[in-house]
């Protein structure tokens, strides 16, 4: 496989309003395309924000939503594909012809659809659905899956769209900086938002604390060691909804090593140039290849009744 240049992005996006989202995409894709990315990713539900849908009714839910593909989003999107010559990774609200919803990360090249996963443990909004399914799908000679925010936080997902053939996960996400049983966790006061340049001390040391990247760290370098894949991480910045978020977009290589990561307050892309040697240099590739499913298949396997808890999610 030849060498694969990836940005991952953060920027604040604005609750419901896909044209502005649109233009802040369109700007990053153009600005990773110059500097000479094959493929860009942004975060979960980063056309239309994601927080503010906690609140909204079904048919608000599906004034929101499109249908993919046909829907002017993934138009808009294959045109910037095709104006920059790269590959757009990005999220949405689908609904189909019954008038399903779900949760959406999409994939798109100058040809147009690439790729759709749903959200297979979506919580936001009671009228979402689940997905239920991994996609793996090619992307210029790279194996590649995704799964959206908390699906990785269940580690049978990774493993499973690993097991798959995918070498590369793109993880979009909103998270980090809400309330949560483990010690250190809860909101960012938005507050300090509305004037991040004399804040910004502040604001790195609880976007980098317990809140946000210290709890990051104590597993996303996992996904991607146990597994030895890629994990491109995406998160916004700023307000989402009435939420802050910390961004910390960053690639993860095989060794669990963070080899780009975003660092300031701003709309930015960071970028990582990946290389399959480290695919089968890296331990979880032998791992991987010493399991013995014989002993644990049916223990994972059994019937569960899966229950999903948000601490925040009802303030």
């Amino acid at each position: 496989m030849k060498n694969l240049k990836i940005a991952t992005a953060q920027f604040e996006n604005k609750s419901g309003d896909k044209a502005y989202n649109l233009s802040i995409i369109k700007s990053l894709t153009e600005k990773a395309a110059l500097q000479g990315a094959d493929v860009v990713a942004f975060h979960e539900c980063s056309l239309t924000g994601l927080t503010f849908t906690r609140h909204l009714n079904e048919q608000e839910m599906l004034d929101l939503a499109e249908l993919i593909p046909g829907g002017p989003s993934v138009d808009a999107l294959t045109a910037y594909a095709r104006e920059f010559n790269i590959a757009i990774l990005a999220g949405l609200f689908e609904k189909d012809e019954q008038g399903n919803l779900y949760k959406a990360q999409i994939c798109v090249d100058k040809n147009g659809l690439v790729a759709k996963f749903r959200k297979l443990h979506p919580f936001m909004n009671p009228h979402v659905k689940p997905g239920n399914s991994y996609v793996v799908f090619d992307l210029l000679g790279w194996k590649c899956g995704m799964l959206i925010c908390y699906d990785n936080n269940i580690i049978e997902n990774v493993r499973a769209t690993a097991l798959l053939g995918a070498v590369i996960i793109f993880m979009p996400h909103v998270t980090m900086c809400t309330p949560s049983t483990r010690p250190g966790a809860g909101f960012v006061d938005p507050e300090l938002w509305k004037n991040k340049e004399d804040n910004k001390e502040l604001l790195r040391a609880e976007f980098d604390g317990l809140k946000g990247r210290k709890w990051l760290m104590k597993w996303l370098p996992a996904r991607a060691y146990d597994n030895a894949i890629y994990a491109v991480f995406s998160n916004p910045i700023g307000m989402d909804g009435d939420q802050l978020k910390n961004g910390c977009s960053m690639i993860v290589d095989p060794y669990g090593d963070v080899i780009t990561e975003c660092t300031s307050l701003d709309n930015e892309i960071a970028i990582a140039e990946i290389s399959a040697d480290k695919l089968t240099l890296a331990g979880g590739h032998r791992y991987i290849n010493a399991r013995k499913p014989e002993l644990y298949s049916n223990i994972i396997g059994q019937p569960h009744e899966s229950e999903q808890k948000v601490a925040w999610l009802n303030e």
